[in-house]
């Protein structure tokens, strides 16, 4: 029998903070660990997650960063603002919460979601971005097949969150499909449960629209202009894309650094946190 995971065990030991802060007016759920006196480090997640993306991560950065984790716009228990969401909202929100938090410059890193509102950020704001992670990152194309299976499956999970049809959602997102990742799932279907949600996910999948999506992708020219030391961060099963369009987001970003995490899906950090951590707190601290 493999042994269980749960991510209370992830976070056992450490100390951290789960809160919630006014963001310009939107309650926002965050988790906080490390001496608030380190630089600062917020990590972001993707469409329809959570902050328990980052269980198995806190700890290990926590050591060296401030480290944030947010529920995004709209996302988790963060407060939805009932509008169909574009990048410049999250983007908007999370400039917001650096100025909640008094923080002046970060390091963002961002999976899917996550990395194309850090890569938004980074071009929109560079003063306030140190150093730039992309995790699997979206924002750079528009693949209707990947699209569709998000809608569907994200769909499907949030209208009649059952436990088949939020683990589907789950193991979409990793290499593994053999484990059940019974912590994850309830943890994401006591989200999907909260009143409104399917309304909310609706908001969230405006980025799967074509015509929505096509006036948010990041150009090649824009991704020219990202000034903040880069790593985009590839795996080698990511169902959003394979290693070769990590290799070409990274070739359009002046001096990024381009690394693959063997035998993961569209989660690494969560997957393989060791290897993850490792290679990610390396490139934080300037290696």
């Amino acid at each position: 029998m493999s042994e269980y995971e749960s991510i209370w065990s992830d976070l056992q030991g450490v100390a951290f903070t789960q809160g919630y802060l006014d963001v310009g007016g939107v309650r926002t759920r965050y988790w906080q660990a490390g001496d608030r006196d380190k630089p600062a480090l917020v990590l972001l997640h993707g469409s329809g997650g959570h902050v328990e993306a980052y269980s198995r991560n806190l700890q290990a950065h926590a050591e060296h960063f401030s480290t944030w984790v947010i529920d995004m716009l709209g996302h988790g228990y963060t407060a939805r603002p009932g509008h169909p969401l574009e990048v410049k909202h999250y983007v908007a929100h999370l400039i917001a919460f650096l100025d909640a938090v008094g923080v002046e410059r970060a390091s963002i890193s961002g999976e899917s979601l996550g990395g194309w509102v850090a890569t938004r950020t980074a071009i929109d704001h560079p003063d306030r971005v140190e150093r730039l992670v992309l995790n699997t990152a979206g924002g750079s194309q528009a693949d209707p097949e990947v699209m569709k299976r998000i809608i569907t499956l994200s769909m499907a999970a949030v209208t009649e969150p059952t436990w088949e049809t939020v683990q589907a959602r789950i193991r979409w997102l990793m290499a593994d499909k053999a484990k059940d990742y019974d912590d994850v799932v309830a943890s994401r279907q006591r989200i999907y449960r909260q009143p409104g949600f399917v309304e909310a996910m609706k908001d969230i999948m405006a980025l799967q629209d074509p015509e929505i999506r096509q006036r948010n992708l990041v150009s090649p020219q824009d991704y020219g202009r990202i000034t903040a030391p880069t790593l985009v961060l590839w795996t080698s099963d990511d169902p959003t894309a394979d290693v070769t369009e990590g290799r070409r987001i990274a070739s359009m970003i002046p001096g990024a650094r381009f690394e693959v995490l063997p035998d993961c899906g569209h989660w690494p950090q969560y997957e393989d946190p060791k290897s993850f951590n490792a290679l990610h707190i390396d490139f934080l601290l300037g290696g």
